[in-house]
């Protein structure tokens, strides 16, 4: 569907969806099992881990918060690493305005929860070509949203199998892959700023407060702040 007419919620668009996710499914596979090894190493329940997983939908943030998990739990930390992460959602949702604006109840607050950066990319795009069907965005998130959870457990039975202790190479597989989002998310030497700052603070406060997360929000806050100056700069 194309040009101008109203926005829809269809069948077709839910299937259309789902037909472009076995590549976002595919490069999600790391992410999943991490999660689950991850949740494992830090003493969580094959359930526990699971439900996670299954309420939570959020890799990035989820690899962040058990990166940041202690015992006792500080649930202040991973709430504000969590959030601190996801903030970026505030900015990507209203592009998505063309769809959601027109959506009422249950297919609002569906599509919301099912929007990843993988298919908003995705429903991005189907907007930008004139395509008016919402359902496009579930049919996208659902079947990423069944191999998350299914991934999740296979992580953690895969994890009480090997055992592998938390400092194991393994878990550096998660960091890696954050590392190299950071490749296509460079926009030139005006990002040096931020990035250093963001970096340096980082590991500023890791040496202050180790065994913490606190150098994950310190550095998003700093670098966020850095960027802002710089564009308020730019803008004058």
């Amino acid at each position: 569907m194309s040009g101008g007419g109203p926005v829809v919620f269809t069948r077709e668009g839910f299937v259309r969806g789902l037909r472009a996710s076995p590549a976002l499914v595919m490069a999600g596979v790391p992410f999943g099992i991490i999660a689950g090894l991850t949740a494992q190493a830090h003493g969580l329940s094959l359930a526990e881990a699971s439900l996670m997983s299954f309420f939570t939908f959020a890799g990035s943030a989820q690899l962040l918060a058990l990166g940041a998990w202690t015992t006792p739990v500080s649930f202040a930390t991973v709430n504000l690493t969590s959030l601190t992460v996801n903030l970026r959602f505030l900015l990507m949702g209203p592009l998505l305005a063309p769809w959601l604006d027109h959506l009422r109840g249950w297919r609002r607050w569906l599509s919301l929860f099912f929007m990843i950066d993988h298919n908003w990319a995705l429903a991005l795009k189907e907007i930008e070509a004139g395509r008016r069907d919402a359902a496009f965005l579930i049919g996208s998130g659902l079947p990423i949203w069944v191999a998350w959870v299914a991934l999740t457990m296979v992580g953690h039975l895969l994890a009480s199998s090997v055992a592998a202790p938390l400092g194991h190479p393994v878990y550096f597989a998660a960091l890696a892959v954050f590392i190299a989002l950071l490749v296509p998310m460079w926009r030139g030497r005006a990002d040096l700023a931020p990035w250093l700052v963001a970096a340096a603070v980082a590991f500023g406060v890791s040496r202050l407060l180790p065994h913490t997360s606190w150098h994950i929000v310190s550095g998003a806050i700093a670098g966020g702040l850095c960027g802002a100056l710089r564009d308020a700069w730019t803008r004058r």
